[in-house]
Protein backbone atom coordinates (compact mmCIF):
# COMPACT_ATOMS: atom_id res chain seq x y z
CA UNK A 1 0.00 0.00 0.00
CA UNK A 2 1.33 3.58 -0.77
CA UNK A 3 0.22 6.80 -0.16
CA UNK A 4 -1.59 8.78 -3.00
CA UNK A 5 0.93 11.86 -3.52
CA UNK A 6 -0.21 14.69 -1.75
CA UNK A 7 -4.01 12.78 -0.51
CA UNK A 8 -4.81 10.78 2.38
CA UNK A 9 -5.65 7.94 0.21
CA UNK A 10 -3.54 4.69 0.75
CA UNK A 11 -4.04 2.58 -2.44
CA UNK A 12 -2.80 -0.81 -3.52
CA UNK A 13 -0.01 -0.49 -5.77
CA UNK A 14 -2.12 -1.92 -8.86
CA UNK A 15 -4.98 0.23 -10.22
CA UNK A 16 -7.42 -2.27 -11.13
CA UNK A 17 -9.12 -0.51 -14.60
CA UNK A 18 -12.93 -0.52 -15.24
CA UNK A 19 -12.91 0.20 -18.85
CA UNK A 20 -13.29 -3.67 -19.82
CA UNK A 21 -16.69 -3.57 -16.87
CA UNK A 22 -20.04 -3.32 -19.80
CA UNK A 23 -17.27 -4.03 -22.97
CA UNK A 24 -15.74 -7.26 -22.61
CA UNK A 25 -16.91 -8.34 -19.46
CA UNK A 26 -20.63 -8.59 -18.29
CA UNK A 27 -21.95 -7.76 -14.90
CA UNK A 28 -21.50 -10.95 -13.54
CA UNK A 29 -17.76 -11.62 -14.51
CA UNK A 30 -16.90 -7.82 -13.64
CA UNK A 31 -18.34 -8.48 -10.12
CA UNK A 32 -16.41 -11.91 -10.15
CA UNK A 33 -13.30 -9.56 -10.90
CA UNK A 34 -14.06 -7.49 -8.64
CA UNK A 35 -14.03 -9.79 -5.61
CA UNK A 36 -11.27 -11.36 -6.44
CA UNK A 37 -9.40 -8.05 -6.72
CA UNK A 38 -10.62 -7.06 -3.32
CA UNK A 39 -9.88 -10.65 -1.77
CA UNK A 40 -6.69 -10.43 -2.92
CA UNK A 41 -5.77 -7.26 -1.28
CA UNK A 42 -6.58 -4.88 -4.01
CA UNK A 43 -8.62 -1.74 -3.30
CA UNK A 44 -8.46 0.98 -5.84
CA UNK A 45 -10.40 0.81 -9.26
CA UNK A 46 -10.08 3.20 -12.33
CA UNK A 47 -13.08 4.19 -14.41
CA UNK A 48 -14.45 7.05 -16.46
CA UNK A 49 -18.13 8.53 -17.41
CA UNK A 50 -17.52 7.41 -21.27
CA UNK A 51 -16.70 3.96 -20.27
CA UNK A 52 -17.77 2.41 -22.23
CA UNK A 53 -19.53 4.85 -24.94
CA UNK A 54 -17.22 2.75 -28.38
CA UNK A 55 -19.09 -0.20 -27.79
CA UNK A 56 -21.87 -0.78 -29.67
CA UNK A 57 -25.56 -0.08 -28.27
CA UNK A 58 -23.34 1.47 -25.36
CA UNK A 59 -23.99 5.44 -24.18
CA UNK A 60 -21.41 5.64 -21.32
CA UNK A 61 -21.77 5.37 -17.95
CA UNK A 62 -22.05 1.79 -18.30
CA UNK A 63 -18.59 1.14 -16.11
CA UNK A 64 -19.64 3.33 -13.39
CA UNK A 65 -23.11 1.90 -13.37
CA UNK A 66 -21.25 -1.91 -12.92
CA UNK A 67 -18.85 -0.55 -10.10
CA UNK A 68 -21.88 1.33 -8.73
CA UNK A 69 -24.08 -2.23 -8.06
CA UNK A 70 -21.17 -4.01 -6.80
CA UNK A 71 -20.23 -1.38 -4.05
CA UNK A 72 -24.42 -1.58 -3.67
CA UNK A 73 -23.36 -5.07 -1.77
CA UNK A 74 -22.10 -3.12 1.06
CA UNK A 75 -18.48 -2.67 -0.16
CA UNK A 76 -18.55 1.13 -0.49
CA UNK A 77 -15.48 1.48 2.25
CA UNK A 78 -13.28 -1.50 1.03
CA UNK A 79 -12.85 0.77 -2.43
CA UNK A 80 -11.31 3.92 -3.58
CA UNK A 81 -13.07 4.76 -6.51
CA UNK A 82 -11.98 6.72 -9.69
CA UNK A 83 -13.49 8.12 -12.76
CA UNK A 84 -13.72 11.26 -14.99
CA UNK A 85 -15.12 14.09 -16.88
CA UNK A 86 -15.15 15.44 -20.12
CA UNK A 87 -15.30 12.56 -22.66
CA UNK A 88 -18.82 11.43 -22.08
CA UNK A 89 -21.37 12.68 -25.20
CA UNK A 90 -23.87 14.29 -22.77
CA UNK A 91 -21.16 15.70 -20.80
CA UNK A 92 -18.37 16.88 -23.15
CA UNK A 93 -15.26 19.34 -21.65
CA UNK A 94 -14.76 21.10 -18.70
CA UNK A 95 -17.14 24.19 -18.12
CA UNK A 96 -18.09 24.81 -14.99
CA UNK A 97 -21.68 23.54 -15.17
CA UNK A 98 -20.51 20.57 -16.81
CA UNK A 99 -18.46 19.31 -14.59
CA UNK A 100 -20.73 19.90 -12.18
CA UNK A 101 -23.42 18.05 -14.34
CA UNK A 102 -21.25 14.92 -14.48
CA UNK A 103 -20.03 14.76 -11.65
CA UNK A 104 -23.77 14.61 -10.23
CA UNK A 105 -24.63 11.88 -13.18
CA UNK A 106 -21.36 9.78 -12.33
CA UNK A 107 -22.41 9.97 -8.47
CA UNK A 108 -26.08 8.56 -9.29
CA UNK A 109 -24.29 5.79 -11.62
CA UNK A 110 -21.73 4.51 -8.45
CA UNK A 111 -24.74 4.92 -5.87
CA UNK A 112 -22.40 6.67 -3.54
CA UNK A 113 -22.59 10.22 -1.88
CA UNK A 114 -18.50 11.11 -2.82
CA UNK A 115 -15.95 9.68 -5.27
CA UNK A 116 -12.03 9.45 -3.86
CA UNK A 117 -10.57 10.61 -6.95
CA UNK A 118 -12.20 12.44 -9.98
CA UNK A 119 -10.04 13.35 -12.73
CA UNK A 120 -10.14 15.93 -15.34
CA UNK A 121 -10.06 13.29 -18.60
CA UNK A 122 -8.55 15.45 -21.02
CA UNK A 123 -7.42 19.17 -21.21
CA UNK A 124 -10.49 21.28 -22.44
CA UNK A 125 -8.94 24.28 -25.13
CA UNK A 126 -12.35 25.94 -25.12
CA UNK A 127 -13.11 26.20 -21.08
CA UNK A 128 -10.15 28.53 -19.20
CA UNK A 129 -7.88 26.54 -16.36
CA UNK A 130 -9.34 28.51 -13.83
CA UNK A 131 -12.83 27.79 -14.49
CA UNK A 132 -12.49 24.21 -14.64
CA UNK A 133 -10.32 24.77 -11.34
CA UNK A 134 -13.07 26.16 -9.73
CA UNK A 135 -15.41 23.93 -10.61
CA UNK A 136 -13.50 20.83 -8.95
CA UNK A 137 -12.49 22.68 -5.72
CA UNK A 138 -16.08 23.43 -5.61
CA UNK A 139 -16.69 19.70 -5.51
CA UNK A 140 -13.83 19.29 -2.74
CA UNK A 141 -15.86 22.01 -0.82
CA UNK A 142 -19.13 20.29 -1.17
CA UNK A 143 -17.84 16.97 -0.06
CA UNK A 144 -19.07 15.08 -3.84
CA UNK A 145 -15.01 14.38 -4.58
CA UNK A 146 -12.47 13.78 -2.33
CA UNK A 147 -9.30 14.47 -4.34
CA UNK A 148 -8.29 15.64 -8.03
CA UNK A 149 -6.92 14.33 -10.69
CA UNK A 150 -5.50 15.18 -14.12
CA UNK A 151 -5.04 13.07 -17.38
CA UNK A 152 -4.18 13.40 -20.98
CA UNK A 153 -3.37 17.28 -19.91
CA UNK A 154 0.28 18.88 -21.18
CA UNK A 155 2.75 20.11 -18.76
CA UNK A 156 2.39 23.37 -19.36
CA UNK A 157 -1.37 23.11 -18.56
CA UNK A 158 -0.66 21.08 -15.07
CA UNK A 159 1.48 24.15 -14.23
CA UNK A 160 -1.61 26.68 -15.10
CA UNK A 161 -3.70 24.27 -12.99
CA UNK A 162 -1.52 24.63 -10.05
CA UNK A 163 -0.63 28.28 -10.83
CA UNK A 164 -4.54 29.07 -10.56
CA UNK A 165 -5.00 26.75 -7.30
CA UNK A 166 -2.22 28.27 -5.30
CA UNK A 167 -3.54 31.99 -6.32
CA UNK A 168 -7.45 30.92 -5.23
CA UNK A 169 -6.30 28.64 -2.78
CA UNK A 170 -8.41 26.06 -4.54
CA UNK A 171 -7.55 22.09 -3.77
CA UNK A 172 -4.55 20.73 -5.95
CA UNK A 173 -4.36 17.59 -8.14
CA UNK A 174 -3.00 14.77 -6.11
CA UNK A 175 -2.28 12.60 -9.15
CA UNK A 176 -1.02 12.41 -12.95
CA UNK A 177 -2.48 9.76 -15.21
CA UNK A 178 -0.63 9.56 -18.42
CA UNK A 179 0.03 6.98 -21.21
CA UNK A 180 2.97 5.25 -20.35
CA UNK A 181 4.95 1.94 -20.38
CA UNK A 182 7.85 0.23 -21.80
CA UNK A 183 6.94 0.69 -25.47
CA UNK A 184 5.30 4.18 -25.09
CA UNK A 185 8.21 6.16 -23.01
CA UNK A 186 8.91 9.09 -24.48
CA UNK A 187 5.93 11.47 -23.98
CA UNK A 188 5.97 10.82 -20.24
CA UNK A 189 9.69 10.87 -20.09
CA UNK A 190 10.53 14.10 -21.88
CA UNK A 191 7.13 16.15 -20.83
CA UNK A 192 5.57 14.80 -17.94
CA UNK A 193 8.32 13.43 -15.41
CA UNK A 194 9.80 16.39 -14.33
CA UNK A 195 6.31 18.65 -14.04
CA UNK A 196 4.59 15.44 -12.25
CA UNK A 197 7.72 15.63 -9.64
CA UNK A 198 7.66 18.94 -9.27
CA UNK A 199 3.94 19.03 -7.89
CA UNK A 200 4.05 15.93 -6.27
CA UNK A 201 1.62 14.30 -8.27
CA UNK A 202 1.10 10.62 -8.01
CA UNK A 203 1.77 9.00 -11.15
CA UNK A 204 -0.95 6.31 -12.57
CA UNK A 205 -0.15 5.28 -16.08
CA UNK A 206 -3.08 3.76 -18.22
CA UNK A 207 -2.16 1.95 -21.48
CA UNK A 208 0.41 -0.41 -18.79
CA UNK A 209 0.33 -3.61 -20.93
CA UNK A 210 0.30 -1.60 -24.42
CA UNK A 211 -3.50 -3.02 -24.98
CA UNK A 212 -2.20 -6.62 -24.17
CA UNK A 213 1.09 -6.43 -26.41
CA UNK A 214 2.95 -6.43 -22.89
CA UNK A 215 1.34 -9.97 -21.77
CA UNK A 216 4.17 -11.17 -24.74
CA UNK A 217 1.11 -12.89 -26.68
CA UNK A 218 1.40 -11.20 -29.60
CA UNK A 219 4.07 -11.62 -31.50
CA UNK A 220 2.12 -11.49 -35.39
CA UNK A 221 -0.86 -9.36 -36.91
CA UNK A 222 -2.75 -12.53 -36.63
CA UNK A 223 -2.44 -12.73 -32.86
CA UNK A 224 -4.29 -9.88 -32.94
CA UNK A 225 -6.92 -11.20 -35.07
CA UNK A 226 -10.52 -10.90 -33.07
CA UNK A 227 -9.26 -9.45 -29.97
CA UNK A 228 -10.84 -6.64 -28.79
CA UNK A 229 -7.92 -4.33 -28.57
CA UNK A 230 -6.01 -5.75 -31.10
CA UNK A 231 -6.01 -2.67 -33.18
CA UNK A 232 -4.58 -0.83 -30.41
CA UNK A 233 -1.90 -3.24 -29.38
CA UNK A 234 -1.23 -4.04 -33.11
CA UNK A 235 0.18 -0.60 -33.11
CA UNK A 236 3.38 -1.74 -31.06
CA UNK A 237 4.39 -4.81 -33.79
CA UNK A 238 7.34 -3.37 -35.28
CA UNK A 239 10.82 -4.36 -34.60
CA UNK A 240 11.31 -2.22 -31.37
CA UNK A 241 8.16 -3.54 -29.60
CA UNK A 242 9.18 -7.10 -30.73
CA UNK A 243 12.53 -6.69 -29.22
CA UNK A 244 11.16 -5.06 -25.77
CA UNK A 245 8.76 -8.14 -26.01
CA UNK A 246 11.42 -11.05 -25.85
CA UNK A 247 13.64 -9.10 -23.43
CA UNK A 248 10.48 -8.85 -21.09
CA UNK A 249 9.60 -12.26 -21.83
CA UNK A 250 13.18 -13.46 -20.92
CA UNK A 251 13.60 -11.69 -17.62
CA UNK A 252 9.48 -13.28 -17.13
CA UNK A 253 11.22 -16.45 -17.49
CA UNK A 254 13.86 -16.33 -15.14
CA UNK A 255 11.37 -15.13 -12.35
CA UNK A 256 9.25 -17.99 -13.14
CA UNK A 257 6.27 -14.86 -13.73
CA UNK A 258 3.94 -13.93 -16.40
CA UNK A 259 5.26 -10.74 -18.78
CA UNK A 260 2.36 -8.58 -17.36
CA UNK A 261 3.64 -8.71 -14.32
CA UNK A 262 7.17 -7.57 -15.25
CA UNK A 263 5.47 -4.89 -17.46
CA UNK A 264 3.92 -3.62 -14.07
CA UNK A 265 6.88 -4.06 -11.89
CA UNK A 266 8.81 -1.73 -14.46
CA UNK A 267 6.67 0.82 -14.35
CA UNK A 268 6.72 1.13 -10.47
CA UNK A 269 9.90 1.11 -10.54
CA UNK A 270 9.67 4.74 -12.08
CA UNK A 271 9.89 7.91 -9.89
CA UNK A 272 6.69 8.96 -8.82
CA UNK A 273 4.77 5.52 -10.03
CA UNK A 274 2.24 4.36 -7.52
CA UNK A 275 -0.26 2.62 -9.11
CA UNK A 276 0.01 1.22 -13.04
CA UNK A 277 -3.86 0.90 -14.23
CA UNK A 278 -3.80 -2.89 -16.00
CA UNK A 279 -8.05 -4.45 -16.31
CA UNK A 280 -8.63 -8.08 -16.58
CA UNK A 281 -11.63 -9.30 -18.62
CA UNK A 282 -11.33 -12.79 -16.50
CA UNK A 283 -10.95 -13.62 -12.91
CA UNK A 284 -8.27 -15.56 -14.12
CA UNK A 285 -6.20 -12.59 -15.47
CA UNK A 286 -5.88 -11.00 -12.43
CA UNK A 287 -2.90 -13.62 -10.57
CA UNK A 288 -0.32 -11.95 -13.16
CA UNK A 289 -1.39 -8.44 -12.33
CA UNK A 290 -1.74 -8.74 -8.54
CA UNK A 291 1.69 -10.33 -8.14
CA UNK A 292 3.36 -7.05 -10.12
CA UNK A 293 2.58 -4.97 -6.80
CA UNK A 294 5.00 -7.10 -4.75
CA UNK A 295 7.82 -8.02 -7.20
CA UNK A 296 10.92 -6.07 -7.00
CA UNK A 297 13.33 -6.29 -10.49
CA UNK A 298 17.29 -6.58 -9.50
CA UNK A 299 19.30 -3.26 -11.02
CA UNK A 300 20.33 -5.87 -13.95
CA UNK A 301 16.94 -6.84 -14.98
CA UNK A 302 15.55 -3.17 -14.74
CA UNK A 303 19.05 -2.01 -16.87
CA UNK A 304 17.94 -4.58 -19.38
CA UNK A 305 14.62 -3.29 -19.86
CA UNK A 306 15.21 0.56 -19.39
CA UNK A 307 18.02 -0.13 -22.18
CA UNK A 308 15.90 -2.14 -24.41
CA UNK A 309 13.30 -0.20 -24.63
CA UNK A 310 14.68 3.34 -24.84
CA UNK A 311 11.97 5.86 -25.95
CA UNK A 312 11.27 5.60 -29.99
CA UNK A 313 8.15 7.47 -31.61
CA UNK A 314 5.70 4.88 -32.01
CA UNK A 315 3.25 5.65 -34.64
Amino acid sequence: MSILGTSNLDVFGLNLGGNTFGWTTDEATSHGVLDAFVEAGGNFVDSADSYSVWVEGNSGGESETIIGSWLAKGERERLVVATKVAQHPEFPGLSAGNVAAAADASLTRLGTDYIDLYYAHQYDPNTPIAESAAAFDALVRGGKIRHIGLSNFPAERIDEWFTVARAEGFAAPVALQPKYNLVAREDFETELAEVSARHHLAVLPYFSLASGFLTGKYRSAADHEGKARGGMAAGYLNDHGLRVVDALVSVAEELNVEAATVALAWLRSRDNVVAPIASASSVEQLPALMASASLELSNEQLQILNAVSEPVKVS
